[in-house]
């Protein structure tokens, strides 16, 4: 338990102190989840998704836990780089240091590092009773918005258990994909249609299909153009000598009819 008064060295050691066991703390945190990550690294390997997915939900509440240790630090560093307004004799904390105090009082109950939760007490009796509790209470807000968010308990999404598997996944060299991603795909496959290197034909109009089911025709060379010239040119002449050939009998029919009168 901390002195009646206020005592500013042994103040500034359990900051000290505190920043300490918080560092050690977060270390033993990221090589624990690291274990963990293995663990569920394998589980999706053999195909137990479900396994793995209760398993990442204690992974994903570590990380927040592991982020409100690293900002806990933070304001005891803070407090130590502005210990001059924290040994100010005032009810209240300085305004550079008010988010700091209060986020100590009101998280560390949350953390497992006692020299933190000595550090509160400490810092509680300097301030008094009225004080402690507003920032237990969070009344004026002057809790850290980022440490309030921490301090949350509740239930991760499926999307970000799905994110936080695909990357030990990825980091593993797993391959997994979840059912939503899956999903996802092939309603997009669906409705992009088949690829462009497919068989299938591409749908057209009727009047585009009608036309591009004929061949097109291929254009004369010059040879073919001079012979459809040359027997258009004897067409034409076989006709003329019809013509001719047909006035002529004409002629003869009329002569003898004009003999025939004369009888």
């Amino acid at each position: 338990m901390p002195p009646s008064t206020w005592n500013p060295a042994k103040a500034k050691v359990q900051l000290r102190l505190s920043v300490q066991r918080l560092r050690i703390a977060q270390q033993k945190k990221e090589a624990h989840a690291k274990g963990s990550r293995r663990d569920i690294a394998l589980l999706l390997e053999k195909g137990k998704t479900e396994s793995a997915r209760v398993k990442v939900e204690a992974v994903i509440n570590e990380d927040v836990n592991l982020e409100l240790y690293e900002l806990l630090e933070l304001y005891c560093e803070l407090l130590i780089a502005r210990f001059g307004l924290l040994d100010q004799n005032a009810r209240d904390p300085d305004p550079g240091i008010s988010e700091g105090v209060c986020s100590i009082i009101h998280a560390a109950p949350r953390t497992e590092v006692k020299e933190l939760l000595v550090l509160r007490d400490m810092l509680m009796h300097k301030y008094g009773r009225d004080f402690s509790a507003a920032a237990m209470e969070n009344r004026s807000g002057c809790v850290s918005e980022r440490i309030m968010r921490k301090l949350i308990i509740e239930t991760p999404s499926e999307q970000l258990v799905d994110a936080y598997l695909g990357e030990i996944a990825k980091a593993y060299s797993v391959k997994w994909a979840s059912a939503s991603s899956t999903i996802a795909a092939a309603q997009g496959s669906v409705v992009d249609g088949p690829p462009s290197g497919s068989d299938t034909p591409e749908l057209l109009p009727l009047y585009s299909r009608e036309i591009s089911d004929k061949l097109p025709d291929i254009p004369p060379t010059e040879d073919e153009t001079v012979k459809s010239k040359a027997s258009a040119g004897e067409k034409s002449h076989q006709m003329e000598h019809s013509k001719e050939e047909t006035e002529d009998e004409f002629a003869v029919l009329a002569r003898r009819f004009e003999e025939l009168k004369k009888r």
